[in-house]
């Protein structure tokens, strides 16, 4: 009989009632003696005798999804990690306590001053295990099986739970849809004896859990065979404790490492009680002394089988990027890529993993792993890719340049750009997976990092779109910054957190900007430097680029962006990304409209104070903003509107129908709503409340920069004034109800409420006058509705009749550090 390789003497299962002599011949130990008994389905652990403390074993204890649920607004994937938690086992009675510790609040000191730090605060006993055996030192044999049965990854509430923010709504055929009621069903939940797996220094287990409700909720619906009894395999590793010898990183605001807190009581006066240590691998130099030294055990990452070629190639060589910046850090050989073993268990905790996770519609990647939760050392690094990620960017390249070069490899293969930027997410992720944050500035210095969330440079060559540098090679020098921070010590005697703080100091003083989630997500955000999906310095000059991209792709749009025998009706699924193609660069040059230039320093590095973005590149931003509300940008080509309206046979498609513009009824494309839909982007960040604040109290200080009014004479003259056809008419319709949505907005300060509820009044008095034709009956009609506040209250209640805004970020994922 073949032997499996977990059978083999460095993991040995222990499956049913194995023989004494036979246990006796095992060459390797395991973590803890363990056997799972497929006759009542129980999994035994033989605990070692308790400790001077009472406790029968402490260990690092992590959750895993084995199969998912295949959605992307209820986050329950295929190798997505649970939490991480220290675990121990204590006997209290004739019972083992299973025991959470909270090792987020301590006190350093004395026994005494640690012990108050710790019994301030509380722990949580998840389980009471029946003690099956005692041996005759004082070894416990307990049941595991009720401990591995339960909900530990919370995934009824996740069922349970209704669509995210953000998610595209009912009307536009996807998104949300959580049911309510789910529930463990115990009697349809086991521990599968069969996955029991032992190894010196892990034990890995897996669970059947089925969750039952009578009300699943749409989402499940469509993704269970019987959604009211929707099952899972969730996995369970039990780690030994990482042994000592690791030094945590001191947490630097500057460098782009993401970390732990934790309070700490114990703390001299004057110093911090909140501390943070970074997330890292534990990497050693053989030759702590030397600059460059090989290191004792490497960091590599596993590409999972499940990712068809060529993309799993493509995922390999894009993760093997980072060998360069270790290397360049001095660590050598202490990065790689490699395909994960046929044999190998991606969820045994000894695999850091780069999964293949598919989804009925696209959705986020991801990064993080296992981190001691008392150190920051991460003992896994683990990555989810979303399967229909590189499938979008083929649908915005193909509507962008066609299909016609599709495979050739030439500057207009969309096939090629693709897969470069499956190679960026990659490395991306796994960034994030060694411990390293966004950086949504590095696109303003010329590609500095693979942690931006990167925009396709699209250049226009003899007056054709060009995707040849669409991607450039993942990363950049802020990468090499970080690395080197990160995991590069010094020799032994210097002070590695000084020597990390200098680092960081010097990286300040070079130029190199940094801007992360908090300061960039949001569109409002004040950043000037911060966008995400942004490309080059100036963004103003790249909105005017992007919208040159965007009328080339209009004039070109056509059957010449399907494959062979592609339906026609596919033409709206292609036609929403190119129409709303600026949708990021607006942002960003939003973002300079009421910026500020700052960075994140600490006291005496001497870095410059923060500064408003100076007037003639807020005035030049408002100026390029407004350019995307013409009419002439705004108007479907005639020739387009047709073609657009082709209709279809095939069943209900959400991977289709959320991704298109509502229509006029059934396959009736209406320009309108294209219109509308493409204004709602740039009002909705040039009219963000924060950003009119922030307006209004630059030019309060400081009268050279513009105010409000600037803003909204020249928002009136640009969107409200040219009113020629119905075009121009939904737009200026849409910025009348955005800045009347904005004035009653809970957070918009009094003076900006003040300030639109007078620029409202004035309009209602100029639309008020007398006149013929279309524009007068609609003058007559925003007048009548400017002056009636319930009236106009109850129009902006309307969300169902304000067509909706397809999903976003096309190409974007979320990271562990920015969840």
């Amino acid at each position: 009989m073949q032997m499996k390789w977990w059978m083999t003497a460095a993991a040995v299962s222990l499956v049913g009632a194995i023989p004494a002599h036979a246990q006796s011949q095992q060459t390797a130990p395991t973590l803890l003696p363990v056997r799972a008994n497929p006759a009542d389905g129980r999994v035994l652990f033989t605990l070692p005798a308790a400790d001077a403390d009472g406790v029968s074993g402490r260990f690092l204890y992590a959750t895993a999804l084995r199969t998912g649920l295949g959605s992307a607004d209820l986050r329950l994937d295929r190798g997505m990690l649970g939490g991480e938690q220290i675990i121990a086992f204590r006997r209290i009675g004739e019972k083992v306590a299973v025991t959470f510790e909270n090792h987020r609040f301590r006190a350093t000191g004395d026994t005494k001053v640690a012990e108050g730090g710790r019994t301030s605060f509380p722990f949580s006993i998840v389980a009471m295990l029946e003690v099956v055996d005692t041996g005759d030192r004082g070894p416990l044999v307990v049941d595991m099986t009720p401990f591995l049965t339960r909900d530990v990854i919370g995934i009824a509430d996740t069922l349970n739970r209704g669509a995210p923010a953000g998610a595209s709504p009912g009307g536009a055929g996807g998104g949300g849809g959580g049911g309510r009621g789910f529930r463990l069903a115990e009697g349809l939940s086991a521990v599968d004896t069969a996955s029991v797996k032992a190894f010196p220094d892990n034990i890995e287990i897996d669970a059947l859990q089925t969750y039952q409700t009578e009300t699943p909720g749409r989402e499940v619906e469509r993704l269970s065979p019987e959604p009211r009894q929707t099952s899972f395999v969730v996995h369970h590793s039990f780690i030994r404790l990482p042994a000592p010898g690791y030094t945590a990183r001191a947490f630097d605001i500057r460098s782009a490492a993401g970390g732990n807190q934790y309070y700490d009581y114990g703390t001299p006066l004057g110093a911090p009680v909140v501390q943070q240590v970074a997330n890292r691998f534990r990497l050693e130099k053989t030759d702590p002394a030397a600059a460059r030294s090989p290191v004792k055990k490497p960091i590599v990452f596993y590409i999972d089988r499940a990712a068809p070629e060529p993309i799993r190639t493509a995922l390999m060589e894009g993760v093997n990027y980072w060998t360069r910046a270790f290397d360049a850090a001095g660590l050598v050989g202490a990065f790689r890529a490699e395909l994960l073993p046929e044999d190998a268990d991606p969820l045994d905790v000894r695999y850091n993993m780069v999964n293949w996770s598919n989804r009925l519609t696209r959705g986020w990647s991801y990064g993080g792993g296992i981190v001691d939760p008392r150190t920051g050392e991460i003992v896994k690094g683990n990555v989810v890719i979303g399967a229909l990620r590189v499938r979008q960017d083929m649908i915005i390249f193909e509507g962008l340049v066609g299909t016609a070069g599709n495979g050739s490899g030439g500057p207009q293969d969309p096939v090629r750009a693709s897969l470069d930027r499956i190679r960026q997410l990659g490395a991306h992720e796994v960034g994030h997976a060694i411990g390293i944050m966004h950086n949504f500035a590095a696109s303003t210095q010329e590609r500095a990092s693979v942690m931006d969330y990167p925009g396709p440079r699209l250049k226009l060559t003899d007056g054709r779109i060009d995707l040849s540098d669409a991607y450039a090679p993942p990363g950049g020098k802020w990468d090499d910054f970080t690395v080197d921070w990160l995991y590069a010590d010094p020799a032994p005697g210097i002070d590695p957190d000084a020597a990390a703080r200098a680092k960081a100091k010097a990286a300040m003083a070079s130029g190199m900007r940094f801007i992360t989630d908090v300061d960039g997500r949001s569109a409002d955000a004040a950043s000037s430097w911060g966008s995400m999906w942004d490309d080059g310095a100036d963004p103003v000059a790249h909105l005017r680029q992007t919208l040159a991209v965007r009328r080339v792709a209009l004039t070109n749009f056509g059957p010449a962006v399907l494959r062979q025998d592609e339906p026609l009706s596919n033409l709206r699924r292609k036609f929403v990304p190119v129409w709303l193609l600026h949708r990021y660069a607006a942002e960003a040059a939003g973002k300079l409209i009421g910026g500020i230039d700052y960075s994140y320093a600490v006291a005496g590095d001497g870095q410059p104070p923060a500064i408003p973005v100076a007037a003639d590149v807020q005035l030049a931003a408002i100026d390029a903003m407004l350019a995307t509300l013409s009419a002439d940008t705004l108007t479907v080509p005639a020739a387009l509107v047709m073609p657009l309206s082709s209709a279809t046979t095939a069943r209900d498609d959400p991977q289709y129908t959320q991704e298109i513009f509502r229509t006029s009824g059934a396959a009736a494309f209406d320009p309108l709503v294209a219109a509308d839909v493409a204004a709602q982007v740039t009002l909705g960040s040039l009219l963000a409340p924060a950003r009119l604040a922030r307006m209004v109290e630059q030019h309060r200080r400081d009268p050279s920069l513009p105010g409000l009014d600037t803003l909204f004479d020249r928002l009136e003259a640009a969107a409200i004034a040219p009113r020629q056809d119905a075009v121009g008419r939904r737009i200026a319709f849409r910025t009348v109800m955005s800045m009347a949505r904005a004035g009653r907005d809970p957070m918009a300060s009094p003076e900006v409420a003040a300030a639109i509820g007078d620029r409202l009044q004035r309009l209602a008095t100029s639309f008020g006058q007398r006149g013929s034709g279309e524009d007068a009956a609609w003058r007559r009609h925003l007048a009548t509705l400017l002056a009636d506040d319930e009236r106009l209250e109850r129009e902006l209640d309307k969300m169902p009749a304000t067509p909706p805004v397809p999903p976003g970020m096309p190409i974007g994922e979320t990271g562990w550090f920015g969840d």
